[in-house]
């Protein structure tokens, strides 16, 4: 109901600046009834563990599981997970500055540990601002420095008080502080406010009229300092355009309530008692609860299922937590810690980054050998099941390149392969993703041997129209019909019939029409003749035509002298009647 009526906007910007990795971490729920916003500070130099993630997620999860504005629960919260990261600092120390926002939209309340600052404005003036745990915010103090100086001072960084401190933890819990329409909270880390100084934030505020636009204008002013070196930046703007309106309390009747309480307590004189049996049911169902949970995380963690293993492990610390268990809580957190690496070596693996997802799995096995629950081979399967993911897509990104370097058949050769090896290692995602691959491949193939096919047909028949035009018909004939094999061979039907074409007029000029004369020696004339079917020669192999050339163009010999002599042909024939048109024809 709180939310509904009322209108908190939020904005922010968060980069690495000049170095690969962010360490700093923003992360914020809105309820119905209460709202959180976290921000931390990663100050250590571990690369594997992000310290600043750890604690908002440890702050925001209590957030989550017991909505509160009460300020001994806050700072319950910090120091859990101040506790939680010194448990971590196993191999590192680590370190973080943090501070939290709770809200119920009508008023605020606020901690921190280190230099990560709040600006409160009020009518585009500040209303009040956070202190650094800082031995230049000292000095500040004590009226060694000017409070302006602080944020350029060499001791900026010097910090008496942060997550993760070995020595001491005191972090500073602000009362509740009462909100009003149009304030805007600024949250920052050192990355900002170093290089941004208040001036220029107010500037800033004053020209933005959503919470996204400022933090925009904030990152300009900061990158447009054009340091040599820029640190992780975060800013967080919260604009309150509307506030929740709390309904006039009953004073009277809250009195009269709290006299009757007391009357009645007085009178039973078992108050306390009451209290203390209800703190043992607490801290027994809570008891009970720890053993149910962690029982539940281990049976999830022996099943495989580490998303759900985790989220028991984490209720199981909770309840421990509830009970001061100390034990409990590090031992379970410990399970926790390995669920969690095995969770986000999944999501890892999910997302493709491999040698990270390998690497998480490496850490979950070395851990695994002291919990039973774990099951070693399960995870050394994860492990081999990630390296064979890898290679596959190691294949496919081999196959990707030769594709758009036009090697299709290289493609195709590499993608069958890694089709393979995902067939093998039940890689279904790439499965699919590969038959896409390989039937493009396949077609950009098939279309490069269909035009390599076409531009032989083209040759063939270029050479076929040479042969032709030189009146090498046989020749051309050949040419013609290895063409059309060609094209038949492609499925290019006109082509086809074209050379069909050549291929019967190339015929007619191979097999013309010859008249012969011939003598009644049979009582019978024999007119002129011809070959009457030119398309035969098409079906003829190509050594017929070309006999049947050297036949019809060969002329017969006549001994001239037993010519004149007969003064005719052998078969009674006039020697002129058909000399001169058979030539012709020739």
């Amino acid at each position: 109901m709180r939310k509904e009526n009322s209108d908190f906007k939020t904005g922010f910007v968060s980069e690495a600046g000049s170095f690969i990795d962010n360490k700093d971490y923003f992360a914020y729920i809105e309820l119905d009834d209460m709202a959180c916003y976290v921000i931390a500070d990663g100050i250590d130099n571990d690369q594997e563990a992000h310290s600043a993630e750890m604690i908002a997620k440890i702050v925001l999860e209590n957030f989550i599981e017991h909505p509160t504005m009460s300020r001994r629960q806050l700072q319950h919260s910090l120091r859990e997970a101040h506790e939680w990261l010194k448990f971590e600092s196993r191999r590192v120390r680590l370190k973080a500055s943090l501070l939290v926002v709770v809200t119920n939209y009508t008023k605020m309340i606020w901690a921190s540990s280190g230099h990560v600052r709040l600006y409160h404005f009020r009518g585009g003036r500040l209303n009040q601002k956070s202190k650094d745990q800082s031995l230049s915010q000292v000095m500040a103090d004590d009226g060694y420095l000017p409070d302006e100086t602080v944020s350029q001072h060499e001791e900026r960084g010097n910090l008496l008080n942060y997550m993760g401190n070995p020595d001491r933890f005191h972090p500073y819990v602000s009362p509740r502080i009462p909100l009003s329409d149009g304030d805007v909270l600024l949250l920052c880390t050192s990355g900002l406010w170093e290089q941004v100084n208040l001036p220029e934030i107010l500037d800033a505020l004053e020209e933005s009229k959503e919470p996204d636009a400022l933090t925009d204008t904030l990152e300009e002013i900061l990158l447009s300092k054009q340091q040599r070196t820029i640190n992780n930046y975060t800013a967080v703007a919260i604009y309150t355009d509307k506030t929740y309106k709390e309904p006039p309390k009953n004073r009277k009747k809250w009195i009269k309530r709290i006299l009757i309480v007391m009357m009645a307590l007085l009178l039973t004189g078992g108050g306390i008692w009451i209290y203390k049996v209800r703190e043992a049911t607490r801290i027994a169902e809570a008891a009970a609860n720890m053993v149910e949970f962690e029982r539940d995380g281990d049976e999830y963690a022996a099943d495989g299922d580490y998303t759900k293993a985790l989220k028991s492990y984490s209720e199981a610390r909770n309840a421990a937590s509830k009970v001061k268990d100390k034990v409990h809580a590090k031992l379970i957190g410990s399970k926790q810690k390995l669920a969690r690496t095995l969770v986000d070596g999944d999501e890892y693996l999910k997302d493709g980054i491999y040698d990270k997802a390998v690497s998480s799995y490496t850490k979950a096995l070395d851990d695994a050998d002291h919990w039973e629950a774990f099951d070693e081979e399960d995870i050394q399967a994860r492990i081999d099941r990630t390296t064979h993911y890898e290679r596959v897509t190691e294949e496919i990104r081999q196959g990707d390149l030769k594709f758009q370097g036009q090697d299709y058949s290289g493609a195709l050769v590499l993608y069958k392969k890694a089709n393979t090896s995902a067939i093998e290692v039940s890689y279904t995602t790439a499965q699919k993703d590969l038959q896409d691959k390989m039937s493009k491949a396949q077609e950009k193939l098939d279309a490069v041997q269909t035009e390599t096919i076409n531009l032989q047909g083209d040759k063939l028949e270029q050479k076929g129209d040479r042969s032709f035009d030189a009146q090498d018909y046989a020749g051309a004939i050949d040419g013609y019909m290895r063409a059309q094999e060609k094209f038949q061979a492609i499925g290019k039907l006109e082509k086809v019939l074209a050379m069909e074409r050549k291929i019967a007029k190339a015929d007619e000029k191979l097999h013309p029409v010859v008249p012969v004369s011939a003598a009644n020696t049979d009582n019978s004339s024999l007119g002129e003749q011809e070959i009457s079917n030119p398309y035969e020669a098409v079906t003829e192999p190509i050594q017929q035509a070309a006999t049947k050339q050297a036949v019809i163009t060969t002329p017969p010999v006549v001994d001239e002298s037993t010519q004149s002599e007969t003064g005719g042909t052998s078969d009674g024939a006039s020697p002129t009647s058909s000399t001169p048109d058979s030539k012709e024809e020739l």
